[in-house]
């Protein structure tokens, strides 16, 4: 099969897990491909991403790497081959290729936990309230490229609406309860659509008040997207410059479990955030 000029986040976190388990092996990428039967660069390619790599290859190498995690390598077998086109390739000439990344990442997310001090999360959004954020963005955004991004937040949506949809966590401070955004009248809109958000089964929504003690953040929003095993989580960290920063070292996913847990434990439950809600709606 040809090379894949343009791996997805998908494919190279495929090929970097595959080479963590050949260094864990102690085997170099030369050892590896004898090993295997194949060359050194076919090696380098599946771990690069830019190769697709079959299932049953996969579990191969993970044999060969004396890999006996069975759920771990069936979590990998099923990240293979060359994927149907999902909905986001069609932004990649539009977007930059982190917020692709971001909506594929989301799609194949068991879970999704998200923390935010100054913004609602994206996936709660009502798209006033996104289109305004989008025009603020500095340097300015041109009114296709805001629609571009508009269209695009608004189908990532669309998980929280699926059949079977991922059960979804967001812890957000109340300082972006009160940013509002756009003016009154989309703040309202924003608050309201929080709320009725909130009453969907699968969706969490919790609020930490300017009455926290404390609070453990540095003021970074990020979102924590659970894999079908832990070890394939991976941190989405949002960035000054409008892209996307991924984490997936094993201690920076513990670090950040360990951020949320401690703001799970300051933020309101869940009715009482409903009704802090509630409150900042009549008062707006």
């Amino acid at each position: 099969m040809p090379p894949i000029s343009n791996p997805t986040l998908r494919q190279r976190r495929l090929g970097a897990e595959l080479r963590k388990l050949r260094e864990r092996a102690g085997f170099s990428v030369t050892g590896a491909a004898a090993l295997l039967g194949v060359n050194q660069g076919r090696v380098s390619m599946i771990e690069t991403g830019r190769s697709p790599v079959s299932a049953d290859r996969v579990r191969a190498m993970a044999s060969a790497y004396d890999c006996s995690d069975a759920v771990l390598v069936d979590a990998l077998s099923a990240m293979t081959g060359r994927r149907a086109r999902g909905w986001w390739q069609e932004y990649r000439e539009h977007l930059p290729a982190a917020l692709v990344d971001l909506a594929e990442l989301e799609h194949h997310a068991t879970a999704l936990r998200v923390a935010l001090v100054i913004h609602v999360p994206a996936l709660l959004q009502t798209t006033d309230h996104a289109r305004a954020l989008f025009r603020a963005v500095v340097p300015p955004l041109r009114q296709y490229e805001i629609e571009h991004r508009l269209t695009h937040r608004i189908k990532r949506q669309g998980i929280l609406h699926r059949d079977t949809p991922p059960p979804y966590s967001a812890l957000i401070h109340e300082s972006a309860l009160r940013m509002g955004f756009g003016g009154p009248t989309i703040a309202r809109g924003q608050l309201r659509h929080l709320l009725e958000m909130s009453e969907l089964p699968h969706v969490t929504v919790r609020v930490i008040t300017f009455g926290t003690e404390y609070f453990p953040s540095t003021g970074q929003s990020f979102d924590y997207v659970e894999g079908p095993v832990r070890q394939l989580d991976t941190v989405q960290l949002d960035t000054h410059h409008g892209g996307c920063g991924f984490l997936d070292a094993e201690a920076q996913l513990g670090k950040y479990r360990a951020v949320l847990e401690h703001m799970e434990s300051c933020a309101l439950g869940v009715a009482d955030s409903r009704d802090f809600i509630h409150c900042l709606l009549q008062e707006a």
